[in-house]
Protein backbone atom coordinates (compact mmCIF):
# COMPACT_ATOMS: atom_id res chain seq x y z
CA UNK A 1 0.00 0.00 0.00
CA UNK A 2 1.19 3.39 -0.59
CA UNK A 3 2.66 5.31 2.10
CA UNK A 4 -0.13 8.09 1.71
CA UNK A 5 0.46 10.67 4.35
CA UNK A 6 3.12 11.04 7.26
CA UNK A 7 2.56 11.84 11.17
CA UNK A 8 4.35 15.05 12.74
CA UNK A 9 4.23 16.27 16.30
CA UNK A 10 3.11 19.05 18.23
CA UNK A 11 5.65 21.47 18.92
CA UNK A 12 6.96 23.03 22.07
CA UNK A 13 6.03 27.01 23.09
CA UNK A 14 9.57 28.08 24.30
CA UNK A 15 13.15 27.17 24.48
CA UNK A 16 13.30 25.51 21.18
CA UNK A 17 17.30 25.00 20.44
CA UNK A 18 18.09 24.37 16.49
CA UNK A 19 18.61 20.76 15.29
CA UNK A 20 21.60 18.92 17.13
CA UNK A 21 23.34 16.48 15.19
CA UNK A 22 26.32 14.49 16.70
CA UNK A 23 27.44 11.12 15.56
CA UNK A 24 26.21 8.26 17.09
CA UNK A 25 27.31 4.83 15.90
CA UNK A 26 28.77 3.12 12.81
CA UNK A 27 27.15 4.10 9.17
CA UNK A 28 24.63 6.68 11.15
CA UNK A 29 24.22 9.90 13.37
CA UNK A 30 22.04 11.29 15.58
CA UNK A 31 19.23 13.89 14.83
CA UNK A 32 17.12 15.84 17.61
CA UNK A 33 13.46 16.48 16.08
CA UNK A 34 12.40 19.62 15.72
CA UNK A 35 8.82 21.65 15.54
CA UNK A 36 6.97 20.33 12.15
CA UNK A 37 9.13 17.38 11.30
CA UNK A 38 7.98 14.19 9.42
CA UNK A 39 10.10 11.64 8.20
CA UNK A 40 10.23 12.37 4.82
CA UNK A 41 11.25 16.03 5.70
CA UNK A 42 14.31 14.71 7.53
CA UNK A 43 14.73 12.39 4.72
CA UNK A 44 14.90 15.25 2.53
CA UNK A 45 16.98 17.79 4.47
CA UNK A 46 19.66 14.71 4.55
CA UNK A 47 19.65 13.29 1.48
CA UNK A 48 19.03 9.60 2.27
CA UNK A 49 15.68 6.84 1.59
CA UNK A 50 12.79 7.62 3.70
CA UNK A 51 12.49 3.84 3.92
CA UNK A 52 16.38 3.38 5.19
CA UNK A 53 15.32 6.21 7.46
CA UNK A 54 12.22 4.54 9.17
CA UNK A 55 14.23 1.06 9.04
CA UNK A 56 16.56 2.45 11.33
CA UNK A 57 14.67 3.81 13.48
CA UNK A 58 12.19 0.79 13.72
CA UNK A 59 9.46 3.47 12.76
CA UNK A 60 6.64 3.00 9.76
CA UNK A 61 3.62 5.39 8.33
CA UNK A 62 1.71 4.90 11.76
CA UNK A 63 4.67 6.34 13.26
CA UNK A 64 4.60 9.82 15.35
CA UNK A 65 7.51 12.31 15.62
CA UNK A 66 7.98 14.34 18.99
CA UNK A 67 9.44 17.38 19.15
CA UNK A 68 12.75 16.51 21.07
CA UNK A 69 12.90 12.89 19.86
CA UNK A 70 16.17 11.45 18.58
CA UNK A 71 16.37 10.25 15.41
CA UNK A 72 19.01 7.84 13.70
CA UNK A 73 19.76 9.37 10.46
CA UNK A 74 21.83 7.02 7.91
CA UNK A 75 25.08 8.75 6.71
CA UNK A 76 25.60 8.50 3.29
CA UNK A 77 27.89 11.82 3.09
CA UNK A 78 25.08 13.59 1.19
CA UNK A 79 23.46 15.36 3.62
CA UNK A 80 23.94 19.50 3.48
CA UNK A 81 26.64 21.28 5.60
CA UNK A 82 26.65 20.85 9.61
CA UNK A 83 27.59 24.03 11.42
CA UNK A 84 29.25 24.00 14.93
CA UNK A 85 27.49 27.12 16.69
CA UNK A 86 30.71 29.75 18.43
CA UNK A 87 29.99 31.96 20.98
CA UNK A 88 27.48 35.10 20.23
CA UNK A 89 26.21 33.76 17.22
CA UNK A 90 23.26 34.08 15.35
CA UNK A 91 21.18 32.79 12.60
CA UNK A 92 21.49 35.71 10.96
CA UNK A 93 25.21 35.99 11.34
CA UNK A 94 25.49 32.11 10.21
CA UNK A 95 23.50 32.60 6.91
CA UNK A 96 25.90 35.70 6.06
CA UNK A 97 28.66 33.52 6.94
CA UNK A 98 27.54 30.65 4.47
CA UNK A 99 25.92 32.90 1.89
CA UNK A 100 22.24 31.81 2.52
CA UNK A 101 19.20 33.60 3.53
CA UNK A 102 18.30 34.02 6.84
CA UNK A 103 14.50 32.55 5.70
CA UNK A 104 16.34 29.40 4.01
CA UNK A 105 18.59 28.87 7.14
CA UNK A 106 15.39 29.49 9.52
CA UNK A 107 13.43 26.81 7.50
CA UNK A 108 15.74 24.33 6.81
CA UNK A 109 16.03 24.07 11.04
CA UNK A 110 12.52 24.32 11.96
CA UNK A 111 13.16 27.72 13.24
CA UNK A 112 11.62 30.94 13.46
CA UNK A 113 13.74 34.27 14.48
CA UNK A 114 13.60 34.22 18.27
CA UNK A 115 14.89 30.63 18.60
CA UNK A 116 17.84 30.21 20.69
CA UNK A 117 21.42 28.87 20.11
CA UNK A 118 23.44 27.88 21.89
CA UNK A 119 27.35 27.13 22.41
CA UNK A 120 27.95 23.47 20.73
CA UNK A 121 24.92 22.98 18.96
CA UNK A 122 24.49 22.16 15.50
CA UNK A 123 22.98 23.96 12.86
CA UNK A 124 22.17 22.79 8.98
CA UNK A 125 23.04 24.96 6.43
CA UNK A 126 20.84 24.53 3.05
CA UNK A 127 22.44 23.98 -0.62
CA UNK A 128 23.03 27.32 -1.95
CA UNK A 129 19.57 28.90 -3.42
CA UNK A 130 18.31 28.99 -6.65
CA UNK A 131 16.81 32.07 -7.78
CA UNK A 132 13.20 32.07 -9.23
CA UNK A 133 11.69 29.55 -6.73
CA UNK A 134 9.35 29.37 -4.13
CA UNK A 135 8.39 26.62 -1.83
CA UNK A 136 5.17 24.81 -1.10
CA UNK A 137 3.97 22.39 1.97
CA UNK A 138 1.78 19.49 0.78
CA UNK A 139 -1.51 19.61 2.02
CA UNK A 140 -4.23 16.90 2.30
CA UNK A 141 -5.83 15.87 -0.69
CA UNK A 142 -2.55 17.95 -2.85
CA UNK A 143 -1.67 16.10 -6.24
CA UNK A 144 0.82 18.21 -8.96
CA UNK A 145 -2.22 19.08 -10.94
CA UNK A 146 -3.91 21.00 -8.18
CA UNK A 147 -0.43 22.57 -6.81
CA UNK A 148 0.21 23.88 -10.46
CA UNK A 149 -3.44 25.31 -10.49
CA UNK A 150 -2.93 27.45 -7.30
CA UNK A 151 0.09 28.65 -8.59
CA UNK A 152 -0.63 29.27 -12.09
CA UNK A 153 2.19 27.21 -13.19
CA UNK A 154 2.03 24.21 -15.76
CA UNK A 155 1.62 20.59 -14.57
CA UNK A 156 4.11 19.77 -16.69
CA UNK A 157 7.30 21.95 -16.00
CA UNK A 158 6.46 21.60 -11.97
CA UNK A 159 7.05 17.99 -12.44
CA UNK A 160 10.05 18.29 -13.78
CA UNK A 161 10.79 21.36 -12.06
CA UNK A 162 10.52 18.76 -8.84
CA UNK A 163 12.57 15.79 -11.04
CA UNK A 164 9.09 13.86 -10.62
CA UNK A 165 6.35 12.34 -13.39
CA UNK A 166 2.93 10.97 -13.54
CA UNK A 167 3.44 8.18 -11.10
CA UNK A 168 5.27 10.21 -8.62
CA UNK A 169 3.33 9.89 -5.13
CA UNK A 170 3.57 13.24 -3.23
CA UNK A 171 3.54 13.17 0.93
CA UNK A 172 1.73 15.19 3.45
CA UNK A 173 4.10 17.81 4.53
CA UNK A 174 6.70 17.15 1.35
CA UNK A 175 8.15 20.29 -0.07
CA UNK A 176 7.87 21.22 -3.70
CA UNK A 177 9.76 23.46 -5.30
CA UNK A 178 7.33 26.42 -7.58
CA UNK A 179 8.97 27.43 -10.82
CA UNK A 180 8.98 31.56 -10.91
CA UNK A 181 5.75 32.26 -12.97
CA UNK A 182 3.84 35.66 -13.18
CA UNK A 183 0.71 34.52 -12.90
CA UNK A 184 1.74 32.50 -9.30
CA UNK A 185 -1.57 33.25 -7.42
CA UNK A 186 0.19 32.99 -3.85
CA UNK A 187 3.20 35.31 -2.97
CA UNK A 188 6.28 33.59 -1.66
CA UNK A 189 5.65 35.51 1.42
CA UNK A 190 1.95 33.56 1.42
CA UNK A 191 3.77 30.56 1.36
CA UNK A 192 6.52 30.27 3.32
CA UNK A 193 5.85 33.39 5.57
CA UNK A 194 2.46 33.13 7.21
CA UNK A 195 2.41 32.36 10.83
CA UNK A 196 -1.52 32.15 10.53
CA UNK A 197 -4.01 30.51 8.35
CA UNK A 198 -4.70 31.34 4.93
CA UNK A 199 -6.30 30.42 2.01
CA UNK A 200 -5.71 30.06 -1.91
CA UNK A 201 -8.10 29.06 -4.67
CA UNK A 202 -8.25 26.33 -6.77
CA UNK A 203 -10.77 25.45 -9.32
CA UNK A 204 -13.08 22.25 -10.39
CA UNK A 205 -14.84 21.10 -13.13
CA UNK A 206 -18.45 19.79 -12.29
CA UNK A 207 -19.20 16.11 -13.66
CA UNK A 208 -22.45 14.36 -13.32
CA UNK A 209 -23.69 13.55 -10.29
CA UNK A 210 -22.06 16.82 -8.34
CA UNK A 211 -24.10 18.71 -5.78
CA UNK A 212 -22.96 21.67 -4.12
CA UNK A 213 -23.32 19.48 -0.87
CA UNK A 214 -20.75 16.75 -2.22
CA UNK A 215 -18.50 19.22 -3.47
CA UNK A 216 -18.27 20.62 -0.32
CA UNK A 217 -17.36 17.26 1.24
CA UNK A 218 -14.61 16.38 -1.15
CA UNK A 219 -12.46 19.72 -0.39
CA UNK A 220 -13.71 19.33 3.23
CA UNK A 221 -15.01 22.91 3.16
CA UNK A 222 -18.80 24.01 4.27
CA UNK A 223 -21.34 24.15 1.92
CA UNK A 224 -21.89 28.08 2.65
CA UNK A 225 -18.31 28.83 2.14
CA UNK A 226 -18.42 26.87 -1.31
CA UNK A 227 -21.65 29.17 -2.50
CA UNK A 228 -20.00 31.96 -1.44
CA UNK A 229 -16.82 31.60 -3.27
CA UNK A 230 -19.00 30.90 -6.50
CA UNK A 231 -21.69 33.71 -5.95
CA UNK A 232 -22.22 33.95 -9.72
CA UNK A 233 -23.18 29.97 -9.82
CA UNK A 234 -26.84 28.86 -9.05
CA UNK A 235 -26.09 26.62 -6.07
CA UNK A 236 -29.46 23.95 -6.87
CA UNK A 237 -28.62 23.82 -11.12
CA UNK A 238 -25.08 22.82 -11.22
CA UNK A 239 -24.17 22.54 -15.13
CA UNK A 240 -21.83 19.44 -15.70
CA UNK A 241 -18.58 21.35 -17.29
CA UNK A 242 -19.27 24.19 -15.04
CA UNK A 243 -15.60 25.23 -13.66
CA UNK A 244 -15.98 26.39 -9.51
CA UNK A 245 -13.43 28.23 -7.57
CA UNK A 246 -12.59 26.24 -4.30
CA UNK A 247 -11.17 27.81 -1.63
CA UNK A 248 -8.12 26.09 0.10
CA UNK A 249 -7.64 26.64 3.62
CA UNK A 250 -3.64 25.96 4.97
CA UNK A 251 -3.67 25.96 9.08
CA UNK A 252 0.29 26.00 9.82
CA UNK A 253 0.95 23.74 12.72
CA UNK A 254 1.17 25.59 16.08
CA UNK A 255 3.35 25.69 19.42
CA UNK A 256 1.93 23.62 22.44
CA UNK A 257 4.14 23.34 26.08
CA UNK A 258 4.70 19.55 25.50
CA UNK A 259 4.07 16.38 23.51
CA UNK A 260 0.67 15.46 25.81
CA UNK A 261 -0.78 18.98 24.96
CA UNK A 262 -2.57 19.36 21.29
CA UNK A 263 -2.85 22.57 19.04
CA UNK A 264 -5.52 25.29 20.64
CA UNK A 265 -7.04 25.43 16.95
CA UNK A 266 -10.09 28.20 16.45
CA UNK A 267 -12.99 26.40 15.03
CA UNK A 268 -13.85 28.88 12.84
CA UNK A 269 -10.99 29.84 10.77
CA UNK A 270 -8.66 26.56 11.48
CA UNK A 271 -10.23 23.33 13.21
CA UNK A 272 -13.09 22.71 11.14
CA UNK A 273 -10.52 22.54 7.87
CA UNK A 274 -8.22 20.25 9.44
CA UNK A 275 -10.58 17.84 10.51
CA UNK A 276 -13.15 17.94 7.89
CA UNK A 277 -16.67 15.85 7.48
CA UNK A 278 -15.51 12.20 6.97
CA UNK A 279 -12.14 12.39 8.67
CA UNK A 280 -11.48 9.68 11.11
CA UNK A 281 -9.11 10.07 14.05
CA UNK A 282 -7.96 9.37 17.34
CA UNK A 283 -9.65 10.64 20.49
CA UNK A 284 -7.25 10.22 23.60
CA UNK A 285 -8.95 12.03 26.79
CA UNK A 286 -6.68 13.96 28.65
CA UNK A 287 -6.61 12.38 32.00
CA UNK A 288 -6.78 8.99 31.86
CA UNK A 289 -4.94 8.38 28.31
CA UNK A 290 -7.60 6.06 27.08
CA UNK A 291 -8.06 5.54 23.28
CA UNK A 292 -10.94 5.22 20.59
CA UNK A 293 -11.70 6.07 17.35
CA UNK A 294 -14.22 7.76 15.61
CA UNK A 295 -15.58 10.19 12.97
CA UNK A 296 -16.84 13.31 12.15
CA UNK A 297 -20.02 13.22 10.02
CA UNK A 298 -21.56 16.66 10.29
CA UNK A 299 -21.15 19.39 12.77
CA UNK A 300 -20.96 23.16 11.62
CA UNK A 301 -20.97 24.82 15.12
CA UNK A 302 -18.79 21.96 16.38
CA UNK A 303 -18.23 18.95 15.02
CA UNK A 304 -20.46 16.03 15.65
CA UNK A 305 -19.17 13.04 15.77
CA UNK A 306 -19.93 9.18 16.22
CA UNK A 307 -17.48 5.71 17.56
CA UNK A 308 -16.43 3.97 14.77
CA UNK A 309 -16.96 0.32 15.90
CA UNK A 310 -18.77 -1.17 19.33
CA UNK A 311 -15.28 -1.64 20.97
CA UNK A 312 -14.93 2.16 20.42
CA UNK A 313 -18.25 2.72 22.16
CA UNK A 314 -17.37 0.65 24.90
CA UNK A 315 -14.35 2.66 25.89
CA UNK A 316 -15.89 5.43 25.82
CA UNK A 317 -18.37 4.22 28.24
CA UNK A 318 -15.47 3.44 30.14
CA UNK A 319 -13.53 6.61 30.26
CA UNK A 320 -17.12 8.60 31.50
CA UNK A 321 -17.67 6.08 34.08
CA UNK A 322 -19.47 3.43 32.92
CA UNK A 323 -22.29 4.57 31.01
CA UNK A 324 -22.77 8.05 28.37
CA UNK A 325 -22.68 11.40 29.58
CA UNK A 326 -23.46 15.13 28.81
CA UNK A 327 -20.36 15.66 30.63
CA UNK A 328 -17.58 17.03 28.74
CA UNK A 329 -14.08 16.18 29.44
CA UNK A 330 -10.58 17.39 27.78
CA UNK A 331 -9.81 15.53 25.22
CA UNK A 332 -6.31 15.96 22.23
CA UNK A 333 -7.63 14.79 18.64
CA UNK A 334 -4.83 13.19 16.83
CA UNK A 335 -5.42 13.35 12.87
CA UNK A 336 -2.84 13.30 9.89
CA UNK A 337 0.17 13.78 12.49
CA UNK A 338 -1.37 16.54 14.14
CA UNK A 339 -2.59 16.32 17.98
CA UNK A 340 -5.70 19.30 18.60
CA UNK A 341 -7.14 20.29 21.71
CA UNK A 342 -10.58 19.66 22.33
CA UNK A 343 -13.42 19.24 24.46
CA UNK A 344 -15.60 16.38 24.55
CA UNK A 345 -19.15 14.44 25.63
CA UNK A 346 -20.34 10.94 24.89
CA UNK A 347 -23.83 11.02 25.42
CA UNK A 348 -25.46 9.93 22.57
CA UNK A 349 -28.37 11.75 20.47
CA UNK A 350 -30.60 12.45 17.46
CA UNK A 351 -30.01 9.16 16.05
CA UNK A 352 -31.02 5.81 15.16
CA UNK A 353 -28.41 3.39 14.43
CA UNK A 354 -30.75 0.85 13.02
CA UNK A 355 -32.00 3.45 10.69
CA UNK A 356 -30.43 4.85 7.07
CA UNK A 357 -28.26 7.93 8.02
CA UNK A 358 -29.61 11.41 6.89
CA UNK A 359 -33.27 9.92 6.16
CA UNK A 360 -36.57 10.68 8.30
CA UNK A 361 -36.94 8.12 11.36
CA UNK A 362 -39.79 7.42 13.56
CA UNK A 363 -37.44 7.68 17.09
CA UNK A 364 -33.91 9.46 17.84
CA UNK A 365 -31.85 8.93 20.54
CA UNK A 366 -31.70 10.95 23.98
CA UNK A 367 -35.71 12.40 23.52
CA UNK A 368 -35.02 13.76 20.19
CA UNK A 369 -38.40 12.38 18.73
CA UNK A 370 -39.20 11.78 14.91
CA UNK A 371 -36.80 13.60 12.00
CA UNK A 372 -33.62 13.50 10.47
CA UNK A 373 -31.50 10.76 11.45
CA UNK A 374 -28.13 11.61 12.40
CA UNK A 375 -26.18 8.37 12.54
CA UNK A 376 -23.85 7.64 9.64
CA UNK A 377 -21.47 4.85 11.27
CA UNK A 378 -23.64 1.63 11.87
CA UNK A 379 -23.26 -1.25 14.10
CA UNK A 380 -20.97 0.58 16.54
CA UNK A 381 -23.82 0.43 19.45
CA UNK A 382 -23.94 4.22 19.51
CA UNK A 383 -27.36 5.47 18.51
CA UNK A 384 -26.68 9.26 17.20
CA UNK A 385 -23.47 11.00 17.39
CA UNK A 386 -21.60 12.86 20.38
CA UNK A 387 -20.21 16.62 20.55
CA UNK A 388 -16.58 17.28 20.27
CA UNK A 389 -15.78 21.33 20.75
CA UNK A 390 -13.04 23.32 19.47
CA UNK A 391 -11.75 26.64 20.57
CA UNK A 392 -14.51 29.06 19.55
CA UNK A 393 -17.07 26.37 18.39
CA UNK A 394 -20.53 27.06 19.90
CA UNK A 395 -23.70 24.78 20.76
CA UNK A 396 -25.93 24.30 17.80
CA UNK A 397 -28.97 25.07 19.50
CA UNK A 398 -27.98 28.70 20.62
CA UNK A 399 -25.26 29.56 19.17
CA UNK A 400 -23.32 30.03 22.35
CA UNK A 401 -19.89 29.33 23.81
CA UNK A 402 -20.30 26.27 26.86
CA UNK A 403 -17.87 27.74 29.07
CA UNK A 404 -17.23 24.33 30.49
CA UNK A 405 -15.96 23.09 26.63
CA UNK A 406 -13.81 25.99 26.41
CA UNK A 407 -11.89 25.53 30.10
CA UNK A 408 -11.57 21.74 29.24
CA UNK A 409 -9.75 22.94 25.48
CA UNK A 410 -7.55 25.56 27.56
CA UNK A 411 -6.98 22.27 30.10
CA UNK A 412 -6.07 20.25 26.41
CA UNK A 413 -3.59 22.62 25.08
CA UNK A 414 -1.96 23.09 28.17
CA UNK A 415 -2.85 26.87 29.07
CA UNK A 416 -4.44 25.54 32.42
Amino acid sequence: MYFKKLLFSGVIAFGIFAGSVSFVYGQSFSYTAQPGDTYWKISQKFNVSIDKLMALNNADQNSVIYVGQQIHVPDNSAYTTIHTVSKRETYWKISQKYGVSLESLLEANNAVNNSSLNVGDKIIIPAAEKTGEIYYTVQKGDTFWKISQKFGVNVNDLMTYNNANENTIIYIGQTIKIPKSDTSKPSSSDVSQSTGPYVTYTSYKVVKGDTVWNIALKFGIPQEELIKANSSINPNSLVIGQTLRIPVHHVPVKPTPGPQYGELLNWWTEAQYVIPVNAEFKVVDFYTGKIFSAKRTTGANHADCEPLTKTDANTMKQIWGGSFSWKSRPVVIQYNGRKIAASATSMPHAGNDSAPGGQYTSWRSDNYGPGINYDWVKNNGFDGHFDIHFEGSTRHNNGQLDATHQNNIKIAAGLK
